[in-house]
């Protein structure tokens, strides 16, 4: 496996911009997989794993550090449960999501079409945890194959040992990166099969029609917490942060440099051809103090700030102050 250098970046993720990796490979086996993070505790490096650069903004500047792309892309029926009706199915880190998808539909294996149309790979999806309105990644997975940063050991995790939540897994700690996973999956007959497609085949043309597919990355910031939003309808605290941003009437019209809000989005910027990374974070702060100064919350990024020295967003809103108790 070939360690490169000064690899630039702006092709290998979904907005087209930002600066070079210092050193960049792409391992295929676990062998190595381990010799780049050998390599990177060698030189002392900086890491970070990519997948399809679908879910992150690249600084202008580049990426000092080591830059590993995950290359194993084998696919496997490993096991079926005759009693559960259920089929398992090994995917590789490097693997496409759309592609596991497609896998599964040509065996008959149902379930993960609902992320249909979601850029990304399977590393990327098991470390945010990936989501599509009412369904989660993780109600998929059997287990996941995981090596520890430092030393190097592989190990074979449960669910649990991910912690999943929204957006979020124990991945996010950067102590472990994932090798590969295992689904389990429905088997399902011919006809329910011919269903599932056309349900692939309509998330796909629906999400085309409601988001840009191309110069962005997607949702840039995550949906609030329960406990950070005030604002309530009908008793339930709104969350969406696309509520907030569409009263500010900000779609296809709030721009800086070549970064533009999407006119199909509020919640989605989108790189017109030129923008650099600095247009899009000055963009998205732009949106985060409109937020703050109508709404007094402040929205946080969805979308992973790669090289950035210093976060060019702003940080969550401060709790207000609570008057200390006098005793009566």
């Amino acid at each position: 496996m070939e360690i490169k250098e000064n690899i630039s970046l702006s092709s290998l993720n979904w907005f087209r911009t930002g600066g070079a990796a210092r050193y960049f490979c792409e391992p295929v086996s676990p062998e190595d997989f381990r010799k780049s993070l050998q390599y990177a505790r060698d030189q002392h490096l900086e890491l970070f794993v990519l997948g399809e650069g679908a879910n992150i903004l690249v600084s202008d500047h580049g990426f000092p550090g080591l830059v590993i792309r995950p290359r194993n892309t084998a696919i496997e029926v490993t096991g079926q449960d005759q009693e559960t009706g259920t089929v398992r199915v090994r995917a590789g880190s490097g693997v496409g999501i759309q592609d596991l998808i497609d896998f599964c539909l040509e065996h008959n294996l149902g379930g993960l079409e609902e992320f249909s149309g979601i850029p990304g790979t399977v590393g990327g999806a098991v470390y945010i945890n990936l989501h599509y309105f009412e369904h989660l990644l993780s109600e998929f997975l059997v287990h996941g194959t995981v090596i520890h940063r430092e030393t190097g050991a592989v190990q074979t995790v449960d669910p649990e040992w991910f912690r999943f939540g929204y957006d979020d897994s124990r991945l996010h700690e950067q102590t472990h990166y994932l090798l590969e996973a295992e689904f389990r999956l429905r088997k399902i007959s011919d006809l329910e099969t011919a269903y599932a497609r056309g349900r692939r085949d309509e998330t796909i043309r629906h999400r085309a029609r409601r988001y840009p597919e191309s110069h962005t990355c997607g949702s840039f910031f995550r949906n609030f917490h329960p406990e950070e939003v005030d604002l309530s309808v009908n008793g339930t605290p709104m969350i969406y942060v696309a509520y907030y941003l569409d009263k500010l009437g900000i779609k296809g019209q709030l721009a800086v440099g070549n970064a533009v809000v999407s006119y199909q989005h509020a919640n989605m910027i989108v790189n017109r051809g030129t923008a650099t990374s600095g247009d899009i974070a000055g963009l998205a702060r732009e949106m985060q103090e409109m937020v703050r100064d109508r709404f007094g919350v402040v929205p946080q990024p969805e979308c992973q700030l790669v090289g950035f020295r210093e976060s060019p967003l702003l940080e969550p809103a401060a709790p207000e102050p609570q008057n200390p108790a006098t005793e009566n």
